[in-house]
């Protein structure tokens, strides 16, 4: 489709476009995906967003083996690689890498670029419960954020500037949402790995751009006669989903099955949420990302995000869940053990769980796994 080739044309060249920006004098600020980084502080500042969420390759999990122990995340041993070799330009591009601390493998990248590299960082803690006391100190995090922000720019983030962005950014996770739940019909109009290059695309975007860009898509679905199907649908979920890791995509297409929802922690933004643009605008920025949004595996208790993953299930009427999970991920290891029989229990849903270290060698394997459970379905 046009629109996402638009999508397309523009990430190629964003690089170049960051460039410029920054010979204006503009900050490029990145950080690493997982949903807890209000980009709206971001654009008040007048900066650019980048969320580095590039991962797939096994040879950037290699790099990091002389910086930290084997058994951290595969996503997150990825980013120490890109970020200590060098090989990343948009590592290279930002000038400072804000990191949302909400496990002990984030704070890996964290610690380890900091020590090995010259980058500017700017940790903060994210709280593994929803209670009143952690929705200050998630605050707190962001309040030093802004601070942070306004001192590197030299421009002060006023309510005007910051609901400007919040309204932008909505309307951003509106066109997803809608987009999205145009899978929920019997005929699908879009195909999962369009939508993920949508949501990837995001991720990395001039946001009024995307904005403009995913108005047209709408548009385009809605005169888009949806291709007839006949695969099984399956709802895809997991750790994380980086901007390069497709595999698993491309090996459910082609047993046959088709994806209708994906839900990741990591690599895909929270689309779901929406910030209030008025009243105290801090405040409702920490109640959106987050009390609003669906917690990762690693919360306590992790009942809320099994539940929302039922109701997904059954909203988009699956008929299996393949959960992909990256290799020492351990808060997903252990949920796909149990999980598994909540979901037959209470949906009636198989499930099908794979892991992945980025290696070479495991797409066989894989394939024989999903071919195998996409045929079960099928009989």
């Amino acid at each position: 489709m046009k629109a996402l080739d638009m999508v397309t044309a523009h990430v190629k060249n964003r690089l170049t476009d960051l460039r410029t920006a920054k010979k204006r004098g503009q900050k490029i600020i990145g950080y690493l995906p997982g949903g807890y980084l209000p980009e709206e502080l971001v654009l008040a500042s007048g900066s650019i967003p980048v969320c580095l969420a590039r991962g797939g390759d096994h040879s950037a999990v290699e790099k990091a083996g002389a910086y930290i122990c084997h058994w951290l995340d595969t996503f997150c041993r990825a980013q120490i690689g890109y970020g200590v070799s060098g090989d990343d330009p948009y590592y290279s591009a930002i000038d400072m890498l804000a990191v949302p601390i909400t496990d002990n493998h984030v704070r890996g990248v964290s610690d380890v670029l900091d020590y090995n590299t010259d980058l500017e960082l700017f940790p903060f803690g994210v709280p593994h419960m929803k209670e009143e006391a952690t929705l200050k100190y998630y605050r707190y995090g962001i309040t030093k954020l802004k601070e942070k922000l306004e001192e590197m720019t030299g421009t002060a983030i006023t309510d005007e500037k910051l609901r400007d962005a919040i309204v932008l950014c909505n309307r951003e996770r509106e066109l997803l949402r809608d987009i999205s739940m145009t899978r929920t019909a019997e005929k699908v109009p879009l195909g999962s790995k369009e939508f993920v290059a949508a949501c990837h695309g995001s991720l990395v975007a001039d946001k009024a751009f995307m904005v403009e860009t995913l108005e047209q898509l709408s548009r385009d679905l809605r005169q888009r006669p949806a291709p007839p199907q006949k695969g099984p649908r399956v709802l895809l979920t997991g750790s994380t989903l980086a901007a390069g890791d497709y595999r698993v995509l491309d090996l459910i297409e082609d047993s046959g099955g088709v994806v209708v929802m994906e839900e990741f922690a990591e690599g895909i933004p929270p689309y779901l949420l929406e910030v209030a643009s008025d009243g105290d605008l801090m405040g409702a920025l920490a109640d959106a990302y987050f009390m609003q949004r669906i917690p990762p595996a690693w919360f306590r208790p992790g009942r809320e995000r099994l539940e929302f993953l039922i109701r997904l299930a059954k909203d988009f009427n699956v008929d299996g869940v393949v959960w992909y999970q990256l290799m020492y991920r351990e808060s997903y290891k252990t949920e796909s053990y149990y999980f598994n029989n909540m979901l037959k229990k209470e949906a009636g849903i198989p499930m099908l769980v794979v892991e992945s270290d980025y290696g070479p060698s495991e797409t066989e394997p894989l394939r024989t796994r999903i071919e195998t459970f996409i045929d079960t379905i099928r009989r």
